[in-house]
Order: structure tokens, then C-alpha cells, then sequence
């Protein structure tokens, strides 16, 4: 099964244009509710980055303080399966695509971006209750990540270069 980063949103007269995160505020809208319902998985990863307002822009590298230098983290997700274009004019797919939740920045991210930043969860107990859990219980982990919990580990101009160094 291929799986993809992005929601595959569809507008006449506009490419297909894919919507890699779901806002908190827009959870229980027509085109995420079914997913967020039905469908939440968890994204796993170490660090994640955000570009700055600079031109051009510097990517800073958000990881979790711990014992490990990047301590493994989840997004929680959602997914659905599509079938339909990716790319203006490109052929029919069948493709499972995901999504992970944001909200509100927290003192440390909202430093570098002032609107969003991912839901982040640490313990198993959360991942549990956002796999089988509610969607009232899932929501209520959907909150802003503690700062003094984070540090940015990277920042640099070239985000290829940062991701190889990560």
C-alpha cells in the first residue's frame, strides 16, 4: 500500500492541491470528519521543522528534550484512501493519504511560526486513546505541546542539507 503526506483536496479550475495538516478548529468539518471519526493514526518521528518569515527562509528543527538526543514522538494522524489525480492533468491513483493535527503555537515555536504548530504525543497512554478512544477523547489530547518540553537542535537555509544532517 502506497501512503502519502497530504490530504488530496480537489477545486474546479485548480490543480489537486494537498493538505498535509488538519487544524484543530476544522477537525469535525466536512472534509476531515469522516477521517478524524473513523480513521486516526499515529505518525512517528524524532524532530519536525518549520521555515521562518526570512528571505530567504531559515528551517529550524523542533525536537523533544530527553534521556535520547531526539526522542521518539508521535503526530497523531488521520488517513483515507484516494482515488483520483495527485497532479494537474496527471492519471487516476489509489493511494492512502494521512494528515497530522494542529493547534495553537506554544512560547517556543511560535518564534519561528506564529499561526500553527503540530500536536505532539509522548506516552503510550495517549497513543492509546487516540487509536481507540472516542473522538471526544481523541480531541481533548489535541493541545499545545509544553516548551519547556522542546528545543530547536537545528536551524539553517538549506532545509535538504538540515535533513540530512538530522
Amino acid at each position: 500500500m502506497v501512503r502519502s503526506w497530504g490530504f488530496v483536496l480537489l477545486r474546479d479550475g485548480y490543480a489537486p492541491k494537498r493538505v498535509t495538516n488538519t487544524r484543530d478548529d476544522k477537525a469535525y468539518t466536512k472534509f476531515w470528519k469522516d477521517s478524524f471519526e473513523k480513521r486516526r493514526c499515529l505518525v512517528p518521528a524524532t524532530a519536525f521543522c518549520e521555515p521562518d518569515e526570512g528571505k530567504p527562509a531559515k528551517w529550524h528543527w523542533f525536537a523533544m528534550k530527553g534521556d535520547d538526543e531526539r526522542p521518539l514522538f508521535a503526530f497523531p494522524g488521520i488517513y483515507r484512501q484516494w482515488k483520483g489525480p495527485i497532479k494537474k492533468d496527471g492519471p487516476n491513483v489509489d493511494i492512502e493519504v494521512f494528515s497530522f493535527m494542529t493547534t495553537l503555537p506554544n512560547a517556543l515555536t511560535e518564534t519561528i511560526n506564529h499561526e500553527r504548530s503540530p500536536v505532539i504525543l509522548t506516552e503510550k497512554e495517549q497513543f492509546a486513546t487516540w487509536l481507540q478512544g472516542s473522538p471526544e477523547e481523541a480531541f481533548g489530547l489535541i493541545k499545545t505541546s509544553d516548551p519547556h518540553r522542546m528545543q530547536i537542535v537545528q536551524s539553517g537555509l538549506d532545509k535538504k542539507d538540515l535533513l540530512r544532517a538530522a
